[in-house]
């Protein structure tokens, strides 16, 4: 087939970019490159295990509820949880629910044909977007059940366009899709897919079970004092610009930044952003607070007056805003939102707000920082829309468990 050829060229093109990228000093491509080697000899599980994969580390977290429901439910079962970027492995990479964290092989006929020999899965979980042609056409091969969850879908997709055939083909082949909004359920059914069903998105679960949680950070609390603290997360250069432009220092308040690259060339950039700030590995009172590590912002939240996520001013939109809402946090972002369904109804509630430019961010954060009521308002907007949204996890639970997928 065409398609597939085509298909088949990208693959090794892209693994080309890679090696060139990584041969240009790119650290990511370089780990990248390094987790792949010698896949086939590294991989020793059982037989019959659960496969999740995630592409990053977003996506970990969205069908985190799921994989840990499955591992409390089923606790004889061994799970294989794969990621495509370095940015979800490194950090997950002893994640402790899994039995085994590797790499996913580039997707090409043999390595998918080695990879289910070697692994054998009885379930295949794909979280969001994960669509590789030669992984879920062997598993279709197989007979082996193939889940989709947290799916979501645009009418700007491949499976939605006149050359999307085989993308569309990929679909049927899936053995249940579990839809995050009712938009995507009417484009599936427009193109012949009746293999789905709307759940919800599990991030409402992941979220909502961090409020149940609410683990301290270490220091966060002394840092703050009693000032009114603005947690800045998963900030980007044009996002670090835009509070900059509005920040000023005053004894009632303080700013916190989690951006979204820690490496030291971009904390030192922060610390030229933003004179006197202090770094969390060398934590000590001051007005800014660069945290410089990964894996705490989503507990950071709750010590927030006002969350700001960040992405929202460059072309692949925001990033989790359900972490500061489930807190009852107000959530602010840039105008690069519109791929993000719970961005867009949150901003209909009421329980968010959007900026475009250096005025408007100054205006909203002044006013959430001065005007009590109006930031208890937006925030309680915020963690009710969480709270009334959960309970995907028990939907795509229950279907595994009345299909028998898990015995």
């Amino acid at each position: 087939m065409v398609d597939t050829l085509v298909y088949n060229i990208g693959i090794r093109l892209y693994r080309a970019g890679v090696s060139l990228a990584a041969f240009t000093g790119n650290a990511k491509a370089r780990l990248w490159l390094e987790g792949r080697q010698n896949w086939r000899e590294k991989i020793r599980v059982d037989a019959g295990v659960i496969w999740v994969h995630a592409a990053s580390l977003g996506e970990f977290e969205q069908g985190r509820p799921v994989l840990e429901a499955i591992h409390n439910k089923y606790p004889g079962s061994r799970i294989v949880l794969t990621f495509f970027s370095p940015s979800g492995y490194e950090v997950r990479k002893n994640y402790p629910v899994a039995d085994h964290i590797f790499y996913l092989p580039l997707d090409t006929k043999q390595n998918a044909k080695d990879f289910i020999a070697i692994l054998q899965p009885r379930l295949a979980i794909f979280i969001k977007y994960e669509f590789w042609y030669h992984y879920l056409t062997t598993l279709y091969k197989n007979n082996i059940p193939v889940l989709l969850i947290s799916g979501i879908f645009r009418p700007d997709q491949p499976f939605f366009k006149f050359y999307g055939g085989m993308f569309r083909g990929l679909l049927k082949k899936l053995t249940w899709l579990f839809v995050q909004n009712q938009e995507s359920l009417d484009l599936l059914s427009g193109i012949g897919i009746t293999n789905a069903s709307l759940a919800g998105d599990t991030r409402f679960d992941r979220v909502y079970d961090l409020l149940q949680e609410a683990p301290p950070v270490a220091g966060i609390k002394e840092f703050i004092a009693g000032r009114k603290a603005v947690i800045a997360g998963s900030t980007w250069e044009e996002d670090e610009v835009m509070l900059a432009g509005w920040w000023k220092p005053a004894s009632d308040r303080c700013l916190i930044i989690a951006p979204h690259e820690v490496n030291e060339s971009h904390i030192q950039q922060l610390l030229e952003l933003f004179p006197g700030a202090v770094r969390y590995s060398a934590l000590k009172p001051g007005s800014v607070l660069i945290i410089d590590n990964v894996g705490m912002l989503s507990a950071l939240y709750r010590y927030a007056r006002v969350a700001y996520v960040g992405g929202g001013f460059g072309k692949d939109g925001i990033h989790n805003i359900l972490e500061p809402a489930t807190y009852s946090k107000p959530v602010v972002f840039g105008s690069v939102f519109h791929k993000f369904p719970e961005a867009a109804r949150l901003l209909v509630l009421g329980g968010a707000i959007s900026v475009n430019h250096q005025f408007a961010m100054n205006r909203e954060m002044e006013a959430l920082l001065e005007d009590d009521s109006l930031c208890a308002e937006i925030g309680q907007i915020a963690g009710r829309y969480v709270a009334d949204n959960k309970g995907a996890t028990e939907r795509i639970l229950d279907y595994i468990q009345t299909k028998q997928l898990i015995s």
